[in-house]
């Protein structure tokens, strides 16, 4: 079943904490973004605005995705096999960005000292006003981002490429890519970006229900080495307020970490001006005017989580092989 041997998912894991995400005009995800958005106006125009032209949507750019891996593959596979197997780390390394993910986190917490600087790197991390933040907001806003985003940027995906090698990684980053361009629920995509949304909802749905234990066992490693973490919290509180946000995934991951931070996180949300969310996740004696050293645990603490999903995801791929 899996087509990618160990040694490439660690040289893979170690190329993209070495050198992090690639930046090159064809890069896959750039590619697949600009042909969602090439289809989507083509079908608007021919009328086509709804769930089926969004079920057509996907399946078009589905399988440009995945014909995007398989035909290169097939074609340097008839030339040397290891010519196909040097394509698919590249892509693969291409498609994982958890160095990616920890430095954007990393230029928020350089910036703190200079608000305006902190709110625009929080701004790429973000899809909230980041205007009205004070530094303590800034710090739950990406300590959020970081929580969410280690479910959905790194242990789908990479569990993804142990368990069905690059076809199953490719599938995870378009669906994610579709969710991203078309997945809203608002006048223009509420019908035609159902699927995207119900798709990356499902694929994301085990990994973010996983991320709990999971971080909870990274809290108990930083734990024994002296770093003030709480990794019973971090499960207890997953599961009393994961539902404390509309999406059912990445309240998981949140509200673990706030847990194994002992800290609230959320708070008042502004979008385009307007107030849509004034609730706190975490117990109400605990703090939430963070600072610079709760990101700094927050960002050690995703870093944890992230090898320990290395440590999982090899396993994973040796039991499949022996299966």
């Amino acid at each position: 079943m899996n087509t990618f041997p160990w040694p490439l998912l660690l040289a893979v894991w170690l190329l993209d904490a070495a050198l992090g995400d690639p930046d090159y005009p064809w890069h896959p995800i750039r590619l697949l973004g600009a042909l969602s958005l090439r289809l989507e106006h083509w079908l608007f125009d021919s009328g086509l605005k709804g769930h089926g032209g969004g079920a057509l949507h996907w399946l078009l750019v589905i399988g440009a995705a995945l014909a995007g891996w398989w035909l290169p593959h097939w074609l340097l596979a008839a030339v040397d096999p290891l010519l196909a197997m040097g394509w698919d780390l590249f892509l693969a390394y291409s498609l994982l960005c958890t160095r990616d993910l920890l430095d954007h986190g990393r230029r928020v917490l350089e910036q703190l000292h200079d608000l305006p600087r902190a709110r625009r790197a929080l701004s790429r991390l973000v899809g909230r006003d980041t205007e009205p933040l004070q530094t303590d907001g800034i710090v739950r806003a990406t300590i959020e981002s970081l929580a969410e985003n280690l479910t959905d940027a790194v242990l789908t995906p990479f569990w993804a490429l142990c368990l069905f090698g690059p076809p199953g990684l490719v599938l995870v980053k378009a669906i994610s890519t579709l969710d991203s361009m078309v997945g809203y629920r608002n006048a223009r995509y509420r019908r035609f970006g159902t699927l995207a949304a119900r798709t990356d909802d499902l694929i994301h749905w085990l990994p973010a229900r996983l991320s709990a234990p999971l971080i909870a066992l990274a809290a108990a490693f930083l734990r024994l080495g002296g770093q003030p973490l709480h990794p019973k919290l971090a499960l207890t509180t997953a599961w009393h307020q994961h539902a404390l946000l509309p999406s059912p995934n990445s309240g998981w991951s949140e509200a673990a970490c706030a847990g194994a931070l002992r800290s609230r996180l959320l708070g008042p949300i502004h979008r385009h001006g307007k107030l849509v969310s004034n609730r706190f996740m975490g117990a109400t004696h605990w703090p939430a005017n963070l600072d610079a050293s709760d990101l700094r645990r927050a960002l050690t603490l995703i870093a944890c989580a992230s090898w320990i999903s290395l440590a999982c995801g090899l396993a994973m791929a040796v039991l499949v092989v022996r299966g």
